[in-house]
């Protein structure tokens, strides 16, 4: 199928403002992330999520409360956009106790059962075959929820896509699929390790009905996310929503970014997902420049809050160290 349309329905200032700071949160949210990386603050492996902002803003608010998702490593606007608190996620990456995974899964593994934000999953599709079971047991139990499932590009070569999208098919599972097409696997372009490019395609080859949308524009995102969840939710079946965004910034930070160019980030950057929506509004008379400085500064109160919580925060006590942990 090929891409839909953008769609800009009426927006009123409350729910344009909304979006908009949620956007912004977590694009600085990432850059304060990459900023204490530089110094030593938070360790290990760090993906960021700037550029495709619009995927999360959009598509996570289409689910309820009661419904479960999924997300990959690349989950930080996953968890902002499903309400985690950011101090509890800045927390988490300086592996403090009062992470939301009490600092021991780090920025790849961010979960809160309360919220029913399974993961963060370090491995690629790996969250596919959870997504499952947990629609799965959602449908044996009787119960009115589905489950979205975040994927890459990259996963759809994997073997968990292919056996999972043929469960969720075959049992007509609740299942949400939303493919993030950031067009690099890691380092590897798509056209490069993909002969077929509309990635929507695959779902259809199960029997799962899916569209492709413009996932630099939040709104044409939340659409298309709303589509899938009612199709979903209608009893229907799987659906998948391939969202083509893109990454600014490397695959991670510890990633040379050197298998594309200089030029094309910037080709991209032009359509700045941001950018975009603030124009959108501003169009519409819902946005002005002292409302753009009043969010700014309520969301860098949020994260500077956030950061100072995860510096005074304590270090799990060593007797609870082995606490969770099976063994014989």
């Amino acid at each position: 199928m090929s891409a839909a349309p953008a769609v800009s329905p009426a927006l009123d200032r409350e729910q344009g403002l909304a979006l908009l700071r949620e956007l912004l949160l977590i694009r600085r949210f990432e850059e304060k992330a990459a900023e204490l990386y530089s110094l030593g603050k938070i360790r290990g492996f760090l993906h960021l999520y700037i550029g495709e902002e619009a995927v999360a803003t959009g598509a996570v608010p289409a689910l309820g409360p009661e419904d479960a998702l999924v997300a990959t490593y690349r989950d930080h606007g996953h968890a902002l956009a499903r309400g985690l608190p950011a101090a509890s996620l800045m927390a988490e990456m300086y592996g403090k106790a009062t992470g939301c995974s009490r600092g021991r899964g780090g920025s790849m593994h961010f979960f809160d059962a309360e919220r029913r934000f399974y993961g963060g999953y370090a491995i690629v599709g790996g969250g596919l075959p959870i997504a499952v079971g947990l629609a799965l047991a959602d449908k044996l139990t009787g119960r009115d929820r589905i489950t979205g499932c975040f994927f890459g590009e990259g996963a759809v070569v994997e073997g968990e896509f292919h056996e999972s999208m043929n469960l969720a098919a075959l049992w007509r599972l609740p299942v949400l699929f939303l493919c993030e097409n950031n067009l690099y696997a890691m380092g590897t372009a798509v056209e490069r390790s993909q002969a077929q490019l509309d990635l929507s395609l695959r779902a259809q080859g199960y029997g799962v009905p899916s569209e492709s949308v413009d996932g630099m524009d939040v709104l044409a995102v939340r659409e298309a996310a709303r589509r899938g969840v009612e199709a979903v939710r209608g009893g229907g079946g799987p659906y998948l929503v391939e969202f083509r965004t893109y990454r600014f910034r490397a695959h991670s930070m510890a990633d040379p970014d050197l298998y594309r160019t200089k030029e094309e980030i910037e080709e991209w950057q032009k359509r700045d997902p941001i950018r975009l929506f603030a124009a959108v509004l501003r169009e519409q008379g819902l946005l002005e420049d002292a409302e753009v400085e009043e969010l700014e500064r309520s969301v860098a109160e949020e994260i500077d809050a956030a950061v100072a919580e995860a510096e005074a925060a304590p270090w799990e006590p060593v007797g609870d160290l082995l606490k969770d942990v099976y063994a014989a």
